[in-house]
């Protein structure tokens, strides 16, 4: 897919950081578009698209999630023109404040109503925040609805694997720069056996719930891969019954046959017995050595809302 066709957007203070990270990981593989209150962000931006949410105030929309919602809504037509010869959108944000969680959920309908694959890397906040949890439940909620993947991080979770690594996880993002990064790589690169926009499709919009996950260590052992993507920082994700899957393997030159069926397995085993699985396969030069995984799985079971809980029990 041609770099305009895939668009990194991040939404809020956090989401623009990743963003950015994530653009530069991709080495000119996608176009960018940051979306905050505060336009000092944008400051020397000089390779993505930048939409301001402020209106020329020096608060922007902290805390004011509403009025972040209405500010996006109201810039639907420059949002429109980006969207324009975009395909896939991945938006990284975090919720809980006031750019995330007002901007994201009417941004993503503004993509999907473009005719836009939609896929959401959200934050939540750490367990120590009730108030901004409370905030970015209801942002979730939303967020689900309009966008073909919501994928919900634990903020928590994601620090305490950033530390493992030794960086930051807001100026390194960390794990999500390495899944982000990973699906447009998924789709921009051509592989030995090549993975397009339709494959994920066709997975993403199979019924119930859909998740990513990305791990990279030694083909030689597949339990640890998968194990090691098991230890994501996700919130609340059960794989078990899943139908639907698209995997791609990617190794150095030394990769083999044999390495790649067997990291296949140890992602597909626990899958529903009639699962669709979608296959694709990439060397790359700097892998010698490792083997990266990305996965998309779907048919999930949805976590029940607030509302749906108590209609259950009525």
């Amino acid at each position: 897919m041609d770099s305009e066709e895939l668009l990194i957007t991040g939404i809020g203070g956090v989401g623009c950081i990743w963003a950015r990270n994530t653009h530069s990981a991709c080495e000119g593989l996608a176009d960018l578009l940051l979306i905050d209150g505060d336009s000092s962000l944008f400051e020397n931006e000089a390779e993505g698209h930048m939409l301001s949410l402020g209106e020329g105030d020096s608060s922007g929309c902290a805390a004011l999630a509403p009025l972040a919602e209405q500010r996006m809504l109201a810039n639907a037509p420059l949002a429109e023109e980006v969207l324009k010869s975009a395909e896939l959108v991945v938006i990284l944000t975090a919720l809980g404040g006031g750019s995330g969680s007002g901007a994201s959920a009417e941004f993503a309908r503004q993509a999907r109503r473009a005719g836009c694959l939609t896929i959401a890397i959200s934050a939540m906040p750490f367990e120590c925040q009730p108030l901004r949890t409370r905030i970015a439940e209801i942002a979730l909620e939303r967020l689900r609805r309009n966008a073909d993947v919501c994928i919900q991080v634990s903020l928590d979770r994601l620090a305490w694997r950033s530390r493992e690594r030794g960086v930051d996880w807001l100026e390194g993002s960390g794990w999500v720069e390495d899944l982000a990064a990973g699906l447009i790589q998924m789709l921009a690169k051509v592989g030995l056996i090549n993975l397009d926009l339709m494959d994920l499709r066709s997975i993403v919009r199979r019924e119930g719930g859909a998740t990513m996950f990305v791990a990279e260590g030694d083909p030689d052992d597949p339990e640890a891969l998968f194990a090691e993507a098991m230890s994501s920082p996700l919130a609340g994700v059960e794989l078990a019954g899943a139908d639907g899957c698209l995997l791609q393997v990617e190794g150095g030159p030394d990769l083999t046959l044999g390495q790649v069926d067997a990291i296949a397995d140890a992602f597909t085993i626990g899958l529903h017995h009639d699962a669709q699985v979608i296959f694709g396969a990439r060397v790359s030069a700097e892998l010698e050595g490792t083997a990266r995984v990305v996965a998309v799985v779907s048919g999930l079971s949805m976590p029940m809302s607030d509302q749906e809980l108590l209609d259950s029990l009525m």
